[in-house]
């Protein structure tokens, strides 16, 4: 099964939507705090997600988080920001590595290397962006 992998630009929401970023060196990145911040900021949306979406965007920021920790030298951002129409949770984030993701051969036996397999279920396509410094790779997690 072929995953998208895009290139894009990032498009910019109206100030006032809720939004959360937080820069890392790699050594003091915290999951937990990722999760918790994801909780946060969604408590915040005015209609309330349901727990799927909130649970699912957890997921999603986690595993692109533990990829940037895992195949980056450090540091790295998150930002997260919600957007109005279609309502999503668009989770960025960009790290020092050049490196673009590759999709790995479904393989129920291998521990580990499923990770953007489960965002891409999750999100349907990633955005990888190339930067001078390294790439940002952004999904949008549905909220309604």
């Amino acid at each position: 099964m072929d995953l998208p992998l895009t290139t894009d630009t990032m498009t910019r929401t109206t100030p006032d939507l809720p939004r959360y970023s937080r820069r890392w060196d790699a050594d003091t990145a915290s999951l937990p705090e990722t999760r918790n911040a994801i909780a946060d900021l969604l408590g915040r949306v005015r209609t309330a997600p349901a727990a799927r979406a909130v649970q699912d965007a957890q997921l999603v920021a986690s595993e692109l988080v533990t990829n940037a920790l895992k195949h980056a030298p450090g540091p790295f951002t998150l930002h997260m920001e919600v957007v109005p129409d279609p309502p999503a949770l668009r989770i960025s984030v960009t790290d020092s590595s050049p490196r673009l993701p590759r999709h790995r051969p479904a393989d129920p036996e291998r521990v580990g290397g499923h990770g953007l397999r489960l965002v891409n279920l999750l999100c349907g396509a990633l955005e990888v962006t190339p930067l001078g410094h390294g790439k940002r790779i952004t999904a949008s997690v549905a909220l309604a």
